[in-house]
């Protein structure tokens, strides 16, 4: 299937549509997820145009692994969380529903279980307060 260049991160990235952002650089943009599955669940994403990890670029994967474990130590000094969820997702079959490869930073508290994926929308309020919380401690 050819990379759709109307998906909702593409449409980010150009900035035809708003975000939480968190972090970005010439490669990569980290910004939340609107339907977290806890506080401080954040995305990275390339500003390549690839929809999985078998069409990204190298290059790309680098920036994104180096964006994802710098986002990872802010949301640590910023949440405080017990662990930390760091995954990706390759094709419907394995649960990717926005089909531009992108990584998730899903912080975890205590044991306390997370929300589904896609299940509820957070306060945009919210998401930005989070976003700047953490984005103060990179």
């Amino acid at each position: 299937m050819p990379y759709d260049s109307e998906n909702v991160f593409a449409k980010i990235l150009r900035g035809e549509m708003p975000c939480h952002k968190v972090y970005e650089n010439e490669s990569t943009v980290a910004f939340m997820d609107i339907m977290p599955m806890s506080d401080g669940h954040v995305l990275v994403v390339p500003r390549s145009p690839a929809e999985n990890i078998f069409d990204l670029d190298e290059e790309y994967l680098k920036e994104v692994t180096k964006t994802t474990k710098l986002l990872s130590h802010a949301i640590k000094k910023a949440l405080d969380p017990s662990g930390l969820i760091v995954k990706q997702f390759n094709g419907s079959d394995a649960g990717q529903t926005v089909f531009h490869y992108h990584m998730h930073i899903i912080p975890v508290y205590n044991g306390a279980p997370n929300k589904n994926h896609g299940y509820e929308m957070e306060k945009p309020e919210r998401l930005e307060s989070i976003a700047q919380i953490i984005a103060a401690k990179l």
